[in-house]
């Protein structure tokens, strides 16, 4: 069972996903947050498998609680899917840097909430690539200063670098294998290699940092 936990400060909201979730074999609802604050003792006492926080939330909001509970999770097991109205929410980048392991719009249809929880709970990123790289653009595109290439990405390899780079850009695996002419296997080793090289949780969190690095710039995606 994937055990979850909703946070959202508006009753009717956390109803309407009860209710979707609770009509999934697979997922369990173990409690309710009304505001970041609540979300994060109960996350960090819980220890759910993904949290669904909302980002607009009264006194301690859904950024601020992401970064308590990732904080908090050191061995990484609790996911945070990030709930908003707006798909460029000011807030979203920020809950990103802070750990969340990719966002969803409220409208989001039920059966895509559910497959998204499904892949957060395994530890993947729910964020499509498309709406990262807009994301990414509009957030580090309009920093002061231009984003520049610094040590983390020295314990890469060359080929690594290319993989990560390839990422940010919004490549799948599989069209990452055949841009490179590599087996997907070899891929994921890859894809897997960066991450805990980088020490990120997920593909969201390097393709953050091969923008902040400067690997890849704002207005160079495909």
């Amino acid at each position: 069972m994937i055990r979850i936990l909703l946070a959202d400060d508006q009753a009717l909201v956390r109803t309407g996903f009860r209710m979707i979730l609770e009509n999934a074999p697979d997922m369990q609802v173990i409690g309710e947050a009304n505001d970041g604050a609540q979300a994060a003792a109960m996350a960090l006492q819980l220890r759910p498998d993904v949290v669904l926080m909302d980002v607009r939330m009264p006194d301690v909001d859904g950024v601020e609680a992401t970064r308590r509970i990732c904080a908090g999770d050191t061995a990484g097991r609790t996911r945070v899917l990030i709930l908003t109205t707006f798909d460029l929410d000011e807030y979203v980048y920020a809950a990103l840097q802070a750990g969340a392991g990719g966002f969803l719009l409220k409208d989001t249809l039920a059966a895509d909430l559910l497959s998204a929880i499904r892949v957060v709970a395994r530890g993947d990123a729910v964020v499509a690539p498309s709406v990262t790289r807009r994301l990414l653009e509009r957030h580090v595109g309009t920093a002061s200063a231009q984003p520049t290439p610094t040590a983390d990405l020295d314990v890469l390899t060359e080929r690594e670098r290319e993989v990560l780079a390839l990422i940010a850009r919004g490549l799948s695996n599989t069209e990452i294998a055949a841009r490179l002419h590599l087996s997907e296997g070899t891929v994921k080793t890859h894809v897997s290699r960066v991450l805990s090289k980088l020490g990120v949780r997920d593909r969201v969190q390097a393709v953050v940092q091969a923008y902040e690095c400067g690997l890849v710039r704002p207005g160079t995606v495909e």
